[in-house]
């Protein structure tokens, strides 16, 4: 089963790809979807969703997974996650894909074994799970770590 692992952000979406057979994994692809800080709102969002359908296009999962959304301190920062994520998860549905969501200290336990674990922990330990793996920035290592996390909590049924 191939999987999308999406860790979605304004500025920078990552997204991960993972065949998933039994209990090995192994390392599709992985990188990352920027928008320009300087585009209107509706232009970045238009060019997340068009690039994560591309991605969807070449990689053909079969489902897609996400991390539940936080709070942050500030409203405005949550507010932007919020619409990026809404982008990510449009054009998931535009393309039939059910996404499943886990949260944060899940994909982290699942990952490294610790909940609380730092960034720099997850993409050492993704490094680990899927050997030879070329991170294309530290928001793929995130979206491929809950691809990971996915592939292990929730199975086919």
């Amino acid at each position: 089963m191939i999987i999308l692992g999406l860790d979605p952000s304004l500025s920078s979406t990552g997204w991960g790809v993972i065949r998933s057979e039994g209990a090995r994994i192994s390392h599709v692809a992985n990188g990352q979807i920027k928008t320009d800080p300087s585009a209107p709102m509706s232009h970045r969002l238009a060019a997340l969703q068009a690039g994560l359908a591309e991605v969807i296009a070449t990689h053909q999962p079969a489902r897609a997974a996400a991390e539940e959304i936080f709070v942050n301190k500030n409203p405005q920062s949550t507010l932007k996650l919020a619409q990026a994520r809404g982008s990510v998860l449009a054009a998931c549905g535009a393309a039939g894909l059910t996404v499943n969501e886990h949260a944060a200290r899940l994909v982290k336990k699942a990952v490294t074994g610790t909940g609380g674990a730092e960034k720099a922990q997850v993409a050492a330990m993704v490094k680990v799970l899927l050997p030879g793996v070329a991170l294309a920035g530290s928001d793929a290592a995130d979206a491929l770590a809950v691809a990971i996390a996915d592939a292990h909590l929730v199975r086919p049924g």
